[in-house]
């Protein structure tokens, strides 16, 4: 059989108009069934509360700690909300704090479990471990503020302005402070005023600037203006902290 013939010899399939039907109604439930499996991708957040923009973010910080320092802070269930948070997290700011025992944000700002991401070092500085933990924060968790949080009377970056002055080594890995804190020390080494509390200011609104133009993730969120990064100070007698920038 020649191969025209062979190409003559078999009907050519004519689509009813049922079978029509019937593959568009499938294509439509295809689509149907995508929308709900994306659906059922984009959970809830474990707070929705805590879904902010960066001013409100900020905002709540403020109101938080002024419930702190009048003494009226709210009554927080933690009982009931471990069951949301156990299947994820979403807070609403991140803190870089000092370490120091007197100094505690969850406390400062009246906030309940779930609501801060906290990175604590002493002298608050950002070393690149606290940069990526907090590109975690705003790459995976959607934190929409961070604030450089120093207080005053800060023992490592007094150790740092000693060190410096007296041209003293200290033991262990102190030295480690010292190098990150001195950039700050220097810079107001020639200002009137108290050496110690220029340089908590001034170590504060360093790491303001690392942070805000660390690349690609935060520099990039705060151009999206997705995120703020903002400095304050804790007041060791009254609670307050106090906003510098």
């Amino acid at each position: 059989m020649c191969e025209m013939c062979r190409r003559n010899s078999f009907p050519k399939f004519q689509p009813s108009r049922r079978s029509v039907l019937g593959m568009a109604a499938a294509s439509t439930m295809g689509l149907l069934l995508a929308d709900t499996a994306g659906a059922k991708e984009a959970k809830a957040p474990p707070k929705p509360q805590n879904v902010l923009t960066p001013a409100a973010s900020l905002e709540r910080l403020m109101k938080g700690n002024k419930r702190y320092v009048e003494g009226v802070t709210l009554r927080h269930d933690f009982k009931h909300e471990r069951d949301a948070l156990a299947g994820g997290q979403n807070p609403y700011a991140a803190i870089l704090s000092c370490a120091d025992s007197r100094i505690a944000p969850e406390y400062a700002f009246d906030s309940g479990r779930g609501d801060l991401f906290v990175c604590r070092v002493a002298g608050n500085f950002a070393s690149d471990e606290t940069v990526a933990s907090l590109e975690y924060a705003v790459a995976e968790l959607k934190t929409p503020v961070i604030l450089v949080l120093g207080h005053d009377a800060c023992g490592a970056v007094s150790a740092t302005i000693k060190s410096l002055k007296d041209g003293t080594t200290l033991p262990g890995h102190l030295p480690s402070l010292v190098t990150a804190l001195a950039p700050a020390v220097k810079a107001v080494s020639q200002q009137a005023g108290d050496t110690l509390s220029n340089a908590i200011r001034q170590n504060v609104l360093d790491n303001v600037a690392r942070l805000s133009s660390a690349t690609p993730i935060l520099s990039s969120a705060v151009e999206q203006g997705k995120l703020k990064v903002a400095g304050g100070i804790y007041r060791l007698k009254n609670g307050r902290v106090e906003m510098v920038g």
